[in-house]
């Protein structure tokens, strides 16, 4: 896929992972959706930011969880540029509970989790589909370890991203020849998404356990992860169906 005007859909596109993929898209020349449903305030920042690299953009608030709100993220897409190449599915949430705590999950928590992090992806895929197929389009679900190594922030957090890397395989079978889709598998990211949980000093201490324990010693950016999205997006045109772990090594383990 030529990124030069191509036109890409990312869902939690006003921050983190989904920020850094808008922008670095921009700098090819695409025409980006930022999707957002909290993160108002960094959606309209990712915007000016990828106009100003060179690129288009538009914000579109919506609820991955609901298929209405899918829908219209697709129309106002479609409404803006009449077509759509690309879509990454990056919108996720968590709840943090120790996993020997099994109080701690609530049957409610396991549905929101998998109503936006599997849901919303099957929703947001369906939704572009005939799209994607004229395009003959790629599709990249932002997945994690936590659904390979099942490590990770929730046991309900570890089932979703599980479900998710299953689904990749499922429609990647189901959709091709027309349409590619695979999943990246981050594994900690250095973004608010797990700064917000500590101190200034506990983050630095676990970010730094982190680095001391994979292969590689360092925890990726939310730049680091764009990279790997825009080369299954623009490139990898005989790749799909496929996991591929951005992790530093994390899924090696300890060394014997």
């Amino acid at each position: 896929m030529d990124l030069k005007e191509a036109v890409i859909i990312i869902t939690g596109g006003g921050t983190g992972v989904g920020s850094a993929c808008a922008q670095a898209l921009a700098k090819y020349g695409a025409r980006v959706v930022i999707a957002y449903n909290k993160s108002k305030e960094g959606a309209i920042a990712a915007e000016k930011k990828c106009k100003a690299l060179g690129g288009d953009a538009i914000t579109v608030k919506g609820n991955v969880a609901l298929d209405n709100d899918c829908k219209n993220i697709v129309s106002k897409t479609i409404n803006q540029w009449g077509r759509i190449d690309g879509l990454v599915n990056n919108a996720g949430i968590t709840k943090f509970a120790a996993p020997n705590n099994l109080d701690a999950l609530s049957s409610q928590d396991f549905i929101d989790l998998y109503s936006t992090n599997v849901v919303g992806s099957y929703q947001m895929l369906r939704a572009c589909s005939e799209y994607l197929k004229t395009s003959r389009g790629s599709v990249v679900n932002v997945s994690s370890i936590a659904g390979i190594k099942a490590i990770g922030s929730s046991t309900a957090y570890i089932a979703s991203k599980a479900a998710l890397n299953a689904m990749t395989v499922a429609l990647a079978r189901a959709l091709a020849p027309e349409i590619r889709i695979n999943a990246v598998c981050p594994g900690l990211v250095d973004t608010e998404w797990h700064s917000k949980r500590f101190s200034e000093e506990e983050y630095k201490s676990f970010l730094e356990k982190y680095e001391k324990t994979v292969p590689l010693k360092e925890a990726a950016t939310p730049e680091d992860i764009a990279e790997t999205i825009l080369w299954l997006l623009s490139s990898a045109r005989l790749i799909t169906g496929e996991t591929i772990l951005v992790d530093a090594g994390l899924h090696l383990g300890k060394p014997m």
